[in-house]
């Protein structure tokens, strides 16, 4: 059987910690940032953890070997 392989878009957004829990960039920080708040951006600067069941569909689908 061959090797399944990696969405690379996937790959691309997301990353895993050590427990293997699912990291990503969260949006809203690229441009127009003079209309957002100063506590706001400062919340978006951190990165987010998905949920739990949508980890499982993105490591089994998409990050089969992460």
């Amino acid at each position: 059987m061959p090797k399944m392989k990696t969405k690379k878009s996937a790959a691309k957004r997301y990353s895993l910690t050590g427990t293997g829990k699912v990291k990503y960039k969260k949006m809203n920080l690229r441009h127009i940032l003079t209309k957002r708040s100063p506590k706001r951006k400062m919340n978006l600067r951190h990165a987010g953890i998905l949920s739990e069941d949508q980890t499982k569909k993105i490591r089994k689908q998409m990050l089969p070997y992460g």
